[in-house]
């Protein structure tokens, strides 16, 4: 009994679709949100976790409702269509509605972090005047709160002395051929001008126009709930037309058609914004129309009802049921059946190994998608790469990783699911706990560790994906597939609802580079979780009829 690959690829565009606004719209909108209005950390979190807070009610809903759905091209197909057509029109608004913003954001952020020019002077939102040398000092005394202003550990490694030496740098600094400041100004001094410069944003043009922060979330709101209706119903897909022994292999497969979405978002994003940085109406027409490429291959390939058809023969053939039944335990010595109280003991037990699973996969999320949806702006603020560069780190770190979807499956057939999720915990563990400490410095040494580690991070990230979604799903009869997978989005979605919000606190508080800190102990707290998960493990798919009866006898 084997998988196959090809089949089960075709299904996966479905995720693909997914997947391609997804990687836009983590990488891309905390940059739309930092340049159009200047957020503060934790409010731009508060409003990439509301999108979340609004999916963690809805996935379930419609996943819930697909179940019930019987038309003649299947549960889950006319949700992933009607979805997705709905999706692509709405999210062009996203760009457009801040558009105005961004315009007048960027001019005012142009406008100071040229800072350095002498004579300049800058009256903030207050009416405060300052030279150069009166702000610059003003950053330098922020940075004895804040790291992302100026780091004084840093200046030491550096060898600049105190205030007198930071100003020597900031208000004479060397200049490149171009007249732009040298490698040193921009380590230095750059990064506590870019916040500075983010603050007055949102004072002089977000909170003096908010009508276009409260227009684009309208719009997002609209985006979101049409994205919400078909996620559920796309993912339920894959264990609708699997049977469960595959379903790691398969899933692996899933989250392999995933990452091509992925890549062609990486793509568009990437080029854009090296072409231009603030292109984002761009992208997302570009996101759009992938979108519906997706879609109409998915239509051409992929015939629902078939593959439902196929399935039942596979497992009818094989004795293989895809209900709860058929893991229950054996009966003791002498007694044919169980009694009822041990059925009962029995679910008990699954019963609580679910919410385990539950809850390790949103401790999971918790430290994941911290580092998913702040990323841009890591990259962009501490590391000192430019919004296109940091994307293609990023990307070259997502694209080696996919290397290992097969052998991942592969890898939970052989030592199961749960061992294979703790390993990729692990992995993930260890990559944040090494950033925190040695990636957190604008030099090339730093960018290089960064891509390393990131890329640990990425092995786990895949290692957990491809198992957890399978586990959830192993517990839940043939009916209730649509129903678990909402399940198991209420984990995710709750996660990535909170935790931005939460990162953006810590980052504001502590400074930037305590996000990985923070990602660190979240993960942590998955792997400790799933050491008690007793149930939801895979189980080897039968070779043969043969060995099947052999099982049996």
């Amino acid at each position: 009994m084997k998988l196959n690959y090809w089949k089960t690829l075709k299904v996966g565009l479905a995720f693909a679709i997914i997947m391609v606004f997804w990687t836009a719209y983590d990488y891309v909108v905390p940059l739309l949100l930092e340049h159009a209005y200047g957020l503060p950390n934790s409010v731009r979190g508060l409003v990439m976790g509301l999108d979340n807070l609004l999916s963690l009610f809805l996935l379930p809903i419609f996943g819930k409702i697909s179940d019930k759905t019987r038309t003649k091209w299947g549960r889950r197909t006319p949700f992933i269509v009607i979805g997705t057509v709905i999706s692509v029109i709405l999210m062009i608004f996203v760009p457009i509605s801040a558009n105005q913003s961004l315009k007048d954001g960027e001019a005012l952020r142009k406008e100071i972090t040229t800072t350095w020019t002498e004579g300049y002077t800058y009256t903030d939102h207050e009416g405060n005047v300052y030279d150069a040398k009166a702000l610059y000092t003003m950053i330098y005394e922020k940075g004895a709160e804040d790291s992302d202003y100026c780091d004084y550990a840093f200046l030491e490694s550096e060898g600049v002395n105190g205030l007198e030496g930071f100003l020597n740098i900031a208000l004479n600094p060397e200049l490149n051929e171009d007249g732009a400041p040298g490698e040193t100004y921009e380590r230095i001094v750059e990064t506590g001008i870019n916040t500075y410069a983010s603050e007055q944003v949102y004072q002089k043009v977000t909170l003096n126009n908010i009508d276009s922060l409260i227009i684009y979330m309208v719009i997002l709101f609209f985006v979101l709930v049409a994205m919400a209706t078909f996620r559920s119903p796309a993912v339920a897909l894959m264990p609708d037309v699997t049977p469960k022994p595959l379903r790691s292999q398969a899933n692996a497969m899933i989250n392999l058609a995933g990452g091509a979405g992925g890549a062609i978002a990486f793509l568009i994003y990437t080029i854009t914004l090296m072409i231009n940085p603030t292109g984002y109406i761009a992208i997302f027409v570009a996101v759009a129309c992938s979108m519906i490429i997706l879609l109409g291959l998915f239509l051409w390939l992929v015939k629902e009802p078939k593959l439902v058809r196929e399935c039942e023969e596979l497992c009818a053939e094989y004795g293989i049921s895809n209900d709860d039944d058929e893991n229950l335990p054996a009966a003791k010595d002498g007694e044919s059946t169980l009694s009822a109280e041990e059925i009962q003991k029995h679910k008990r037990a699954r019963f609580i190994s679910f919410l385990l699973i539950l809850g390790s996969i949103f401790m999971w999320f918790m430290g994941y998608n911290a580092v998913s949806s702040n990323l841009s702006i890591y990259l962009t603020k501490i590391l000192g790469l430019s919004s296109g560069f940091g994307g293609i780190v990023s990307g070259i770190s997502m694209g080696i990783s996919a290397i290992a979807f097969i052998p991942v499956g592969i890898l939970a057939v052989k030592i199961g699911r749960r061992k294979s999720i703790m390993l990729g915990f692990g992995l993930a563990t260890l990559a944040f706990i090494l950033i925190f400490f040695f990636a957190v410095q604008r030099t090339t040494a730093a960018w290089v560790l960064y891509t390393l580690f990131y890329l640990i991070s990425g092995f786990g990230l895949i290692i957990a994906n491809v198992n957890t979604f399978p586990m959830v799903v192993e517990l839940a009869d043939s009916g209730d597939t649509g129903k678990y997978t909402g399940f198991y989005y209420a984990a995710t979605m709750s996660a990535q609802a909170i935790t931005p919000f939460i990162a953006g606190l810590i980052m504001d508080h502590f400074g930037s580079k305590y996000l990985f800190l923070y990602s660190t102990i979240c993960v942590a707290l998955a792997i400790v979780l799933m050491v008690f998960v007793k149930h939801g493990d895979s189980k080897a798919p039968p070779k043969s009829k043969l060995e099947m009866l052999g099982a049996d006898d």
